[in-house]
């Protein structure tokens, strides 16, 4: 009988220790709540929630205790009462010890949560600085792309580094002014959800430019209130910003509209006239099945005047101020109409599809003038660059988890294809922006790129190891109207990126990882069509090792070493319509992070990165690739829900830098600090912002170019630049409803 008795107990014990309880986490208004961590106090497994805020944990029974903790929400201990749990969460403060890392690839995600938490973007350029390390400049007027720097590559405005918003595409391929040209001025910053973001070559759902890394940004599902919002400014600056919550709170369905107006003259003696408007509505809703379904349109346009990059020459010698300008009719437009529709279906327990469909509507005229007159000393060097483009596209994904042998496997396997269709993509030479006086490049671009990725994450307890493939396939087609006979060029190229990477998660607070892979960036169709198709892709080699560590709970610390090989290439350089050849490079570094909570309103952030680039085919002391940034350092100080308060002051530092291949031309390095505080008083948030605190003069872009001015008999080449912004108050009122 006693032996009986024994069996019985362990039976009764195995039966729960195998019990599986399984449930949802979301909100005071039904919406999901995804990465909550859960805790059962008795058995001590743990769970996440996914992007539907399910959650399976295993060893739990009926009657046992759950703690549910998620940023942002108040923690709570859960007793389960049935095998379906529905788990509420109310909003709270942010809290840094509440933060778990998790065993994933994309772990450093949790910087940029940490980071939206606690300082909240107010511009579209502050979207993109929210990637620990990346770096922005601004140098045609306010209306051109950012140029982007990160990993020591100065990245142009894209053409390695893959952002995204909802699953669409930003960069443009073949774009009239450089390859992978990534405009995010239609993002409204108070729309912004989520920032995804990882550095490398290591992702097998990021293709084309995801070689110094990648970002992609989530929107809004829906609104908790509705608000309208005023900013006025030095400079006749003016911002308006409306949100505007459709459907009240409703539990399974969401529906808003975002509006945004800005005008500004600038700093610059020729007035910048700068005007942009943006226009997004966005429908959610959730399914009986637990589907997620979201549609959205966005239309944004812009028109602005610019006074181009200065040579340092007429600085110098006070013929022009900082602010001043050679050509004043530089400058342009730009428009892009957006169509998104995405969906999240969980077909069972263990599997689920994401994906989404868009279409892109996106003009562009430029006018610029880096020489002045250098080629031709009568009329001068302006050209004007212009497309009319249309994009097609589709992501598809789908996710499952098994278990084999003991082993907790999850796959992922996705497909998708991206169509650019471009008509009159120009380079011409111009006169004050009216009169064409030869056309240098005129064609019609169509570029296609199907691919497909299968990514496999192996548990093994504290170790995933996660090997991963991905096949892309691309299709060049130009067809240049400056020639008398109709012709296409065609050419086609397949690219396989296999990735492999390692990730030890010790416990909640300590994680390793070592992520390795190959990554490409295309080039221009024009640049493919005349080469014959050679170094259609050239490749990336990454590798990472780091850590994220949380040594205490307030305080949360990232580090990495990596290194990264980038395969010859040729470059379309599409301000002269040439192709010039950039050879083989390689570039390494350290990157160093931290976030730390001084108390329930204080944060402090940090990171500091370090890069040794180096070109491999040039001899020692010519290898320098120019404008590679060899260290940058952002961080500061910011309070929130101090009696009503908010704000905060932070700077960024960018080290002097090589212009050229031999060091002898440098770009001075700067250091910038900005401040904001915000008081909220029931529905009203008054404020101000500061930008430049200290009014440093610093240059914002910079470049090794060589112009000459008109009574110059031959040119010069030196440091061209475009200022930074000088001290620059704004005031802003927000009314909440």
């Amino acid at each position: 009988m006693k032996n009986v008795f024994i069996i019985l107990i362990t039976f009764f014990g195995m039966a729960s220790y195998g019990q599986i309880q399984k449930g949802k986490v979301v909100d005071m208004d039904g919406n999901p709540i995804e990465n909550a961590y859960l805790i059962n106090i008795t058995t001590e497994t743990h769970a996440h929630t996914d992007e539907f805020g399910m959650f399976s944990i295993d060893k739990t029974v009926v009657g046992n205790a759950l703690k549910v903790t998620a940023v942002g929400y108040k923690k709570m201990n859960f007793s389960v009462t049935s095998s379906e749990s529905i788990i509420s969460l109310e909003d709270d403060s942010f809290r840094l010890n509440e933060v778990v890392i998790q065993a994933k690839l994309s772990a450093m995600n949790v910087i940029s949560k940490i980071d939206l938490q606690t300082t909240p973007v107010n511009s579209s350029q502050e979207i993109l600085r929210k990637v620990p390390g990346l770096f922005i400049g601004q140098h045609a007027g306010g209306g051109k792309a950012e140029q982007i720097f990160l990993r020591g590559f100065d990245i142009d405005h894209g053409t390695d580094i893959a952002i995204s918003v909802d699953g669409m595409p930003v960069n443009m391929v073949s774009h009239a002014h450089g390859q992978g040209y990534a405009d995010l001025h239609f993002v409204i910053p108070e729309t912004v959800e989520k920032i995804d973001f990882g550095k490398g070559t290591y992702y097998a759902n990021k293709g084309d430019f995801a070689t110094a890394g990648y970002v992609a940004f989530q929107t809004k599902d829906k609104l908790e209130k509705s608000s309208i919002g005023l900013e006025v400014g030095q400079f006749n600056t003016l911002r308006t910003v409306g949100l505007f919550n459709l459907l009240g709170n409703q539990k399974n369905q969401s529906a808003y509209i975002a509006t945004e107006y800005i005008l500004t003259d600038g700093p610059f003696d020729s007035p910048q006239n700068f005007n942009r408007i943006n226009l997004l509505g966005k429908y959610s809703a959730i399914l009986d099945d637990n589907s997620k379904f979201s549609i959205s349109a966005s239309r944004f346009s812009s028109k602005w005047d610019a006074s181009g990059q200065i040579p340092q020459r007429l600085v110098d010698n006070g013929t022009i101020s900082r602010f001043g300008s050679v050509d004043d009719t530089e400058g342009g437009k730009t428009s892009r109409t957006n169509f998104n529709a995405s969906l999240s279906k969980p077909i069972n327990e263990n599997t689920f599809l994401k994906a989404n469909a868009f279409y892109s509507k996106y003009e562009f005229e430029l006018y610029s003038n880096f020489t002045f007159f250098l080629n031709d000393p009568i009329n001068g060097d302006q050209i004007r660059q212009k497309e009319n483009r249309n994009i097609y596209g589709m992501n598809a994904e789908l996710n499952k988890k098994m278990k084999l042998n003991d082993l907790d496997l999850t796959f992922q396997y996705g497909v998708g294809f991206r169509a650019d269709a471009t008509t009159d993509t120009e380079l011409s030479h111009t006169l004050n922006r009216r009169t064409t006086l030869q056309n240098i490049k005129l064609g019609d671009i169509d570029e296609s790129n199907v691919f497909s990725y299968i990514n496999s994450e192996i548990n093994l307890g504290k170790l995933i190891i996660n090997p991963a493939f991905r096949l892309d396939y691309f299709k060049f087609n130009y067809q240049d109207k400056l020639t008398t006979d109709y012709k296409t060029q065609s050419e086609s190229k397949v690219k396989i990126s296999p990735k492999l990477n390692f990730i030890y998660t010790e416990n909640n607070n300590l994680q390793f990882f070592i992520k390795s892979g190959m990554g490409f960036h295309s080039n221009d169709t024009r640049v493919v069509v005349q080469n014959s198709g050679k170094q259609v892709l050239p490749t990336a080699i990454g590798t990472d090792i780091g850590t994220i560590w949380k040594p205490f709970p307030k305080l949360i610390v990232n580090s990495a070493l990596w290194y990264l090989y980038l395969e010859q290439e040729f470059v379309y350089v599409g301000d002269a319509g040439i192709i010039e050849p950039s050879g083989k490079s390689k570039r390494m570094g350290v990157d160093l992070g931290l976030r730390y909570q001084l108390n329930d309103w204080f944060y402090l952030d940090t990171d500091a990165n370090y890069t040794y680039a180096r070109s491999m085919d040039a001899p020692k002391g010519q290898d320098y690739i120019p404008l590679a940034p060899d260290f940058t350092s952002t961080g500061g100080l910011s309070f929130q829900k101090l009696n009503g308060f908010s704000g905060g002051v932070h700077y960024r530092y960018l080290k002097s830098r090589p212009a050229n291949e031999d060091n002898s031309i440098v770009a001075k390095g700067y250091f910038v600090s900005d401040f904001n505080i915000n008081y909220q008083y029931e529905k009203i948030t008054i404020g101000m912002s500061i930008d430049n605190l200290f009014n440093t003069k610093w240059k914002e872009t910079q470049f090794a170019t060589e112009s000459r001015l008109q009574n110059e008999p031959a040119g010069v080449e030196e440091i061209h630049f475009t200022p930074g912004t000088p001290f620059f108050m704004k005031g802003k009122i927000t009314y909440t409803f």
